[in-house]
């Protein structure tokens, strides 16, 4: 079940799904809102009979620190980033619970544990919001087989970067933006989203089942190292 807010874009994922042979539905929400994430769960159960993987897979930036973020800003930073999560976990894990089975993932970001290049105080406490949220789901719910990870991407060459973050790493050159990113991995590159997809297939397979309330960084080194971004 392919869930956004931008329903043309989920339409294109679909279409991709319908070539490869997939069954998939598509479904338009508002994550910030309750109404929409209980309407999620409750079609997706309708539809394919159960929810076996949530990928909580959204987000959206902001550069500030505390006083030039106005109160607004902050709001909306965190209802997208960390209420969504929180909103549609409480809506999927009855149905986990009562199946007796449910894997959750969570995407955070390094900037939870470490600052970027220009302040992101709203970003940043979501993102870190994310961490606790999973680990305190994840710990509850140990016992009744469903697990609940998160996972931290770095340096990622994506349409959500190119969107937001020209100014704080390019000074307004997207290419330029992409090159200084580069540079700044100690791979000599950004990851790509497939990177974080097969990090989130992992974490969703009986591979992983032993695996719960912990966070896997994505990131090609970039938070072991003393070099700044």
């Amino acid at each position: 079940m392919l869930v956004d807010y931008n329903l043309e874009a989920a339409e294109e994922t679909k279409r991709i799904i319908d070539e490869e042979g997939g069954d998939c539905i598509t479904f338009k929400a508002d994550v910030s809102k309750a109404s929409d994430c209980q309407s999620i769960i409750e079609t997706c159960v309708q539809k394919f009979g159960r929810v076996d993987i949530l990928h909580n897979n959204v987000g959206i930036g902001g550069y500030g620190g505390p006083v030039e973020t106005s109160e607004e800003d902050w709001d909306r930073v965190i209802d997208v980033n960390l209420k969504s999560m929180f909103l549609t976990c409480k809506y999927v894990l009855p149905y986990m619970e009562k199946q007796g089975s449910g894997v959750i993932i969570n995407i955070s970001s390094v900037n939870a544990i470490r600052c970027q290049p220009a302040p992101s105080v709203a970003y940043a406490c979501s993102k870190a919001g994310v961490i606790a949220l999973t680990r305190d789901i994840a710990i509850q719910y140990a016992a009744k087989g469903i697990r609940v990870n998160t996972i931290l991407p770095g340096l990622m060459k994506t349409p959500m970067v190119e969107f937001y973050n020209p100014q704080a790493y390019g000074d307004g050159d997207v290419e330029l933006m992409w090159k200084r990113r580069d540079a700044m991995s100690p791979t000599g590159k950004q990851g790509e989203a497939w990177d974080i997809a097969q990090a989130a297939l992992f974490l969703a397979s009986d591979e992983a089942k032993y695996i719960t309330g912990t966070t896997l960084i994505v990131d090609g080194g970039i938070t072991g190292t003393m070099k700044q971004w």
